[in-house]
């Protein structure tokens, strides 16, 4: 599932509005990057944990040619999975059933009496304009042929 399957599945909760639903999608991203950049853990129970990890400078080794190169120290993004995800995606434990979304009870509309409207006046036939003249269109112009190669 991508990012925009993602929001197609989530409008339905806020009101069949993709509008909204791609709002909240963006703004649940960026919370969670703007921690994980600041160096704090975001922690979502029975989900899992977003955190930042520093990695160490180490020796590695080039599988082609099989030379050893030095691999600078970097930071990393790493999610660990909670323990009820983890069971939910081994087949362990069922998933309870999907949140339906909320419908909401479309107001009833109000009767209006009927305004009497008042005849309308016919207006004056008007002449058909004259015909145009079709235009002659020029032929296409086509591109020369190619001449073929001379062979030898």
């Amino acid at each position: 599932m991508n990012k925009a399957q993602f929001i197609a599945a989530l409008a339905p909760h806020f009101n069949g509005s993709k509008r909204e639903a791609t709002h909240a999608v963006d703004i649940v991203f960026d919370t969670i990057t703007r921690n994980m950049s600041a160096g704090n853990d975001v922690m979502i129970n029975d989900f899992g944990k977003f955190k930042k990890v520093d990695r160490k400078a180490r020796m590695g080794r080039n599988p082609f040619t099989g030379e050893t190169i030095k691999i600078k120290a970097s930071k990393k993004a790493r999610f660990l999975p909670a323990k009820a995800l983890k069971e939910i995606v081994a087949g362990d434990r069922k998933l309870g059933p999907a949140p339906k979304p909320e419908v909401k009870a479309a107001p009833k509309p109000v009767a209006k009496k009927a305004a009497k409207k008042a005849p309308t006046k016919k207006k004056a036939a008007k002449k058909a304009p004259a015909k145009k003249k079709a235009a002659k269109k020029a032929p296409a112009k086509r591109k020369p042929a190619k001449k073929a190669a001379k062979k030898r």
